[in-house]
């Protein structure tokens, strides 16, 4: 008899094959449900027993001795952040460094996405109080929320004037850049009105890996942990599925590289400018980047102390005590 488990995830290509079955179990049932806001607190969630979650919330959690969720250090979301600030066309501002002293826009102050990118400007030289912090929706079609979450500071860190839009705030000259996971409406188009505030963004970010020597994560796995405790097997297994829908859909994006025209030069690089592993699952193959968020939480005066890897993972992607 198979176990049933639903499984909250954003809709990531590669989770394809494990969301039309062609990864299954004999062991467990994975039900996907695809969402496009996380779940707030997986512990706390009626109608899913495993989630994509935050890591910087995540990490909260273990401070707070929240032991309602086991995470696994299976980074379903990773990324470089170099390319995720945004700037006017006609900005002058063309190097991180150049940030300080400007006026920045966030989607979300703790995020986990924008506590990575306030690593890479920290990397260049400005510190959180170098600049002036604006949280705020990105767009008119984006909710009002509080997106400071208990940061707040007066004259260093406030909500957007207004609840503004911070696009329309950029275009004003309120801001002068926005840190943004995902970019407006029209910034792909011919004639955009922004840009990236990197025009090499990819040199930079490879750069950045030669130097830390990891892709930053984001969203790791979470498991309730109460379904843990009576079946200890189902770790192991749900990170099987993952991995194993990202291998097969890795193979297949290389065989239909067709989608757009130069998404074969991209397949190409990717796999010959990373090293093979770069997106493993794993506490030992990721525990420096585990390392260096907890230290960024704690440096960005997210976190009150620095917590260790030990601290926020209980268990391997195998299903062993670490």
């Amino acid at each position: 008899m198979t176990l049933r488990l639903r499984i909250a995830l954003r809709d990531w290509d590669y989770m394809t094959p494990l969301v039309l079955g062609d990864v299954t179990s004999d062991k467990l049932d994975l039900q996907v449900d695809r969402i496009g806001t996380l779940v707030s607190h997986l512990g706390k969630d009626p109608d899913h027993d495993a989630a994509e979650i935050s890591f910087s919330r995540y990490t909260q959690l273990r401070h707070d001795g929240d032991d309602t969720i086991v995470g696994i250090p299976n980074f379903i979301m990773r990324g470089f952040r170099h390319r995720c600030i945004m700037t006017m066309a006609d900005s002058d501002i063309t190097t991180l460094g150049q940030l300080k002293g400007k006026r920045i826009g966030v989607t979300g102050w703790r995020d986990s996405g924008n506590t990575w990118t306030r690593a890479a400007i920290r990397r260049e030289g400005v510190e959180v109080k170098d600049a002036m912090w604006y949280a705020g929706r990105l767009t008119e079609a984006h909710p009002i929320t509080d997106r400071l979450d208990g940061f707040g500071q007066p004259g260093l860190i406030e909500a957007c004037p207004g609840e503004k839009p911070m696009v329309d705030l950029l275009r004003e000259g309120g801001l002068d850049a926005i840190f943004t996971p995902f970019m407006p409406n029209g910034y792909f188009e011919p004639g955009s009105p922004y840009r990236q505030v990197l025009s090499d963004f990819r040199g930079e970010e490879q750069r950045y890996f030669n130097e830390v020597g990891y892709v930053p994560g984001m969203h790791l796995i979470g498991i309730k942990a109460e379904i843990v405790a009576e079946n200890p097997w189902v770790i192991a297994e749900v990170n099987r599925l993952v991995d194993e829908s990202q291998k097969m859909w890795t193979e297949k994006r290389r065989k239909y590289a067709e989608t757009t025209p130069w998404m074969f030069d991209e397949v190409l690089k990717n796999s010959r400018e990373l090293p093979k592993g770069w997106d493993a699952s794993g506490f030992a193959v990721n525990r420096k980047m585990i390392d260096d968020f907890a230290g960024e939480l704690h440096a960005q005066g997210i976190m009150k102390r620095h917590m260790t890897p030990e601290e926020l993972f209980a268990y391997d992607t195998d299903g062993s005590r670490i």
